[in-house]
């Protein structure tokens, strides 16, 4: 079962924070689900203004992410990549996955990890936090990022606790 063993994060105040969301526009469906996900996140969490930049694919999203994480305290990444008849989906998840880490590590900065790489279309549907979905990805990745932001910002003021 997808989601087993998952934490169960409080939300914190993210008031403070500045976060910037890119997200891919492919799958429409499936993405607006994620990005409603997100701001459902951000309202938890009491975030009211981050940006969100749009780019045509996943491909797309970890050099739009380093470009935002100098400026950002947090950066979520959202999309999502459908498995085809062709190798070119794993290349995709790959590329995707390895940038957004990169960007997250070079930067020290949280990247939500929001990109779904699915078999069907149905896969990603019921991950993307619709009415009827059995997961919420965009919540999840931009709650992860928002934690991991706030307890980086209790770390670099010497608290590690």
């Amino acid at each position: 079962m997808a989601g087993h063993g998952a934490p169960d994060l409080v939300p914190v105040d993210c008031h403070d924070l500045r976060v910037a969301v890119v997200a891919a526009s492919w799958h429409t469906e499936v993405m607006d689900g994620l990005i409603a996900g997100a701001q459902r996140a951000f309202a938890d969490h009491k975030l009211e203004e981050p940006v969100v930049v749009r780019v045509p694919g996943a491909f797309e999203l970890p050099v739009t992410a380093a470009a935002l994480a100098p400026s950002y305290d947090a950066v979520i990444a959202l999309g999502v990549v459908i498995r085809g008849g062709t190798p070119h989906f794993d290349y995709v998840c790959n590329a995707a996955t390895d940038g957004l880490t990169r960007v997250s590590l070079d930067h020290v900065t949280p990247v939500g990890f929001g990109l779904l790489t699915c078999d069907d279309e149905q896969q990603a549907l019921d991950r993307a936090g619709l009415e009827g979905s059995s997961e919420d990805k965009g919540y999840e990745a931009a709650s992860a990022a928002l934690q991991t932001a706030a307890t980086l910002k209790k770390v670099r003021r010497g608290y590690a606790g």
